[in-house]
């Protein structure tokens, strides 16, 4: 079973966004049983609306789409935290992500970020941030590495693992990963070298496939990793395409 790890979706129609639909027409080319689904830049500022939107999408296809929740706490702290609890309770998502670079804050602010950290840790949900040098002082590795040792119990997913721009920051959140057992790495928008490394030097356990859709084609992505993993024992590519995530996210196989 290929479950996708990182996948956009937006109730906003303009530029690349795609229906829902769409996107099952895309799974089903590319071979994906399931995707984990989060909201999609270019920012919208109605982050409630569309936390709804990717519910409506998992309630309608719920064999094909795991939501996960998006707060961006320049709405206010109340605000947010009430998000964080509407995402988690009525909408039981798999977890809550931050996006400093698109939302412009450091992940790791004790005002901003702490409070809605520890919601969601409470409420027994994963936490998935955005690691990359688009927004280099916000969502550097090094400020993953500050949440993972402050909340050893979490489960926190390293989306894009540091490769989401140039320069690319991955070797750094390989390195902060080996020192944070809780650290798992989404190997979307990176080279294939930079996965490998993470599978060689982590273990296949903590490295999960994205494909950023519909940032990029998720068939093209799908047949990059197969390629990039035939060389390796099934068993890792097995882990790697969607057994991680299926452990992490409680997806039934």
């Amino acid at each position: 079973m290929i479950v996708d790890a990182d996948v956009h979706l937006s109730p906003l129609r303009e530029g690349n966004r795609i229906s829902v639909e769409e996107l099952l027409r895309r799974m089903d080319r590319a071979g994906v049983a399931r995707a984990l689904t989060w909201l999609q830049p270019a920012y919208f500022r109605d982050v409630e609306a569309g936390n709804r939107y990717i519910y409506e999408c998992m309630r309608g296809y719920p064999e094909r789409i795991t939501g996960f929740g998006w707060v961006d706490p320049h709405f206010g702290l109340e605000k947010s935290l009430d998000e964080v609890k509407r995402c988690s309770e009525e909408y039981g998502f798999a977890g809550v992500k931050l996006n400093g670079a698109q939302n412009e804050f450091p992940i790791d602010d004790e005002q901003v970020c702490l409070p809605l950290i520890e919601a969601i840790l409470d409420a027994g949900k994963l936490l998935a941030f955005h690691i990359g040098a688009d927004s280099f002082e916000n969502t550097h590795p090094f400020r993953l590495a500050k949440i993972a040792r402050r909340f050893p119990e979490a489960t926190i997913l390293a989306v894009h693992m540091g490769g989401a721009a140039v320069p690319d920051l991955s070797r750094a959140m390989l390195e902060f990963a080996q020192e944070c057992p809780n650290i798992y790495l989404i190997g979307s928008a990176v080279s294939p070298p930079a996965v490998l490394r993470a599978i060689q030097k982590l273990g296949a356990e903590r490295v999960l496939f994205g494909s950023d859709t519909p940032f990029q084609l998720m068939h093209v992505e799908v047949a990059k990793y197969r390629a990039l993993l035939e060389d390796l024992p099934a068993e890792t590519a097995d882990l790697v395409m969607g057994g991680n995530a299926a452990r992490l996210f409680q997806i039934a196989g």
